[in-house]
């Protein structure tokens, strides 16, 4: 059997195979509710034979979506249009997962086709809540600061969050810490420039994601999983860096989290990112070497040899697949015609076997 269709047993969650279709917002949801085309977008890639399907950013608190048009899951009402989802992605095999996330200083933007720029109040936007009162460019308004009373509140939306998770249907958390939103801000001293519990040195700046973590445990069942996705560099001197998340992952591992997603960058407008195929690869490799924690990559993966070698070489245990999977929602079916592996179509689509 090869590495990428090999089972993975994370606490009492089994997954079919190694591939993970990574969250991708989808822009396309009314007051956070999820839709059909939510239905169709991930229930089509559990078709295609993913082993985990991870929903795009659901938002935790209305301030806290990217756009008006981001999914949430910050009121009961939001539960039973994402377990009609839940459902059906687990009768394909498949295991549902949620990434629940705050967006801070880069809320309220205008969808990616009508140019994704800052929205107006009165064109539907509103105002934003960071660490520290620093914009993350100057086409961003100024975010007002986050106080403890703040800090607080958002850490019980994300408990909330989670029992509405489960109540909805899914297996696996997985906690947004990456991409410049409100959590990775938290960690970097660029974006925070905090004088109190919250600021400066390296636990105060991670302590609202030990708090958060905390919270969600206290209402998410022991054996099922919970991830985080960090941004493992800022790629920019002074900002937050592989060391501190080779060090931020030990602490997670022994408070009890289950892997952690290697992402980078999108907290520093403008930086040069140098792109290549699996250019992140090296940070799930390091993270899961020295910590032994398991680790998920992502970025630039897009075909199945690609993976294998990845997971052979021992340099990740789940494979992110992204805007590949935007591509090809049967990425898994085809993958392992690449690979002469041998797996189970959906009886509907057998005929087109090779």
């Amino acid at each position: 059997m090869t590495n990428l269709f090999s089972p993975f047993e994370i606490k009492s969650v089994h997954l079919k195979n190694r591939i993970v279709i990574s969250p991708m917002c989808q822009y396309s949801s009314i007051d956070g509710f999820a839709n059909d085309w939510h239905l169709v977008h991930l229930g089509s890639r559990a078709v295609g034979g993913a082993g985990l399907i991870i929903s795009e950013a659901c938002a935790v608190v209305p301030e806290g979506r990217i756009s008006p048009f981001d999914l949430g899951i910050w009121k009961d009402e939001h539960i039973s249009e994402l377990k009609r989802i839940t459902t059906f992605i687990e009768l394909q095999g498949s295991v549902p997962a949620i990434q629940l996330a705050h967006a801070g200083r880069k809320a309220s933007c205008a969808q990616p086709w009508k140019g994704g720029e800052m929205l107006r109040k009165d064109e539907g936007g509103w105002q934003t809540f960071a660490p520290s009162a620093i914009a993350f460019n100057q086409m961003y308004p100024m975010p007002l600061s986050l106080n403890i009373e703040g800090i607080q509140k958002v850490v019980d939306s994300f408990r909330l969050a989670a029992k509405r998770a489960l109540e909805a249907g899914f297996k696996v958390i997985e906690i947004h810490a990456a991409h410049g939103y409100l959590i990775h801000e938290f960690f970097s001293p660029l974006s925070n420039q905090r004088t109190d519990a919250y600021g400066g040195s390296f636990q105060n700046r991670t302590r609202i994601l030990c708090e958060i973590i905390t919270a969600i445990q206290g209402v998410w069942p022991e054996n099922l999983p919970i991830f985080v996705r960090i941004s493992a560099t800022d790629w920019v001197d002074g900002g937050w860096n592989i060391d501190e998340s080779v060090e931020l992952s030990r602490i997670l591992k022994d408070m009890g989290i289950d892997l952690i997603d290697c992402s980078s960058g999108g907290n520093i407008s403008n930086v040069r990112i140098p792109l290549a195929p699996g250019y992140q690869v090296p940070f799930s490799k390091r993270i899961k070497e020295v910590t032994g924690i398991s680790t998920g990559t992502v970025g630039l993966i897009t075909d199945a040899q690609q993976a294998e070698n990845i997971l052979l070489n021992k340099e990740a245990d789940l494979i992110l697949f992204a805007r590949e999977s935007l591509r090809n929602p049967y990425f898994p079916l085809n993958a392992a015609t690449a690979l002469n592996e041998k797996i189970d179509w959906p009886i509907q689509y057998a005929r087109a076997k090779k």
